[in-house]
């Protein structure tokens, strides 16, 4: 069965990241009272971010804490701003083999789509900065001829990562019924998680982001990658 859809996450991914997401978590932690370890930190990325909070902020003062939301907010905030401000006046950049990857799939047919555990200000930044988003329409919607055709943000599902909603509604949105045409790929756990969900032909990790083939390994997976320019020979070795 052919391959019409693949479904990449943004930072880590098809976005460069030298760790400057978790260096943003950690400045908010620090800011906000939040003690939490690099490694944890670590371990929860790809999920929604004020999901993330929400968790940590559970972990130190338990669930059911009557100021659980007060520190949710303060910190989640704090972390928006810091974000924010880092898009907004850094440079940003595709990952390894990415570009071309893009325009293999492209020159295949392929649907491309992004999901991401940012909310939507933040992935406009980074899709605007890279030029990603020229021809998307106000949903973030492309055509054949946009270089990507859809992206989501992990405020306009009902469940972030690791939940499958992100790519459901991809597949709804692009008119893709059956999950065996569709491959998921990602850096973190969270993503591998979300394509088993979906139910999608492979969920693949990516070595080259936030975690490292060992961390990777250790979650259910259908093949790790060492950048996404091994990518066109997964799906090739699939179509023969």
């Amino acid at each position: 069965m052919a391959i019409r859809l693949v479904v990449f996450d943004m930072a880590g991914t098809t976005v460069r990241d030298q760790k400057e997401v978790e260096t943003c978590f950690a400045k908010a932690a620090r800011q906000t009272g939040l003690v939490v370890s690099d490694e944890r930190i670590t371990a929860v990325q790809g999920w929604s971010k004020r999901f993330v909070f929400e968790t940590l902020w559970g972990e130190q003062l338990g669930t059911d804490h009557p100021d659980l939301t007060a520190h949710v907010d303060e910190s989640y905030d704090a972390f928006r701003q810091i974000l924010e401000a880092h898009y907004q006046t850094e440079a940003i950049y595709p990952t390894v083999g990415c570009l071309d990857t893009f325009e293999w799939l492209r020159q295949q047919g392929i649907a491309i789509a992004l999901t991401t555990g940012f909310y939507r200000k933040v992935t406009d930044l980074i899709l605007h900065k890279l030029g990603w988003d020229a021809g998307l329409d106000e949903q973030r919607i492309g055509n054949p001829d946009t270089l990507i055709q859809m992206s989501v943000a992990s405020d306009e599902v009902a469940a972030g990562r690791p939940a499958p909603d992100m790519i459901r509604k991809v597949m709804q949105t692009l008119h893709i019924t059956d999950p065996a045409e569709v491959i998921n790929i990602g850096d973190t756990p969270s993503d591998l998680e979300s394509g088993r969900r979906a139910g999608v032909r492979l969920s693949l990790g990516l070595t080259n982001g936030t975690h490292t083939a060992g961390q990777l390994a250790a979650c259910p997976n259908d093949g790790l990658l060492g950048s996404l320019a091994e990518l066109p020979g997964v799906i090739s070795a699939l179509q023969v």
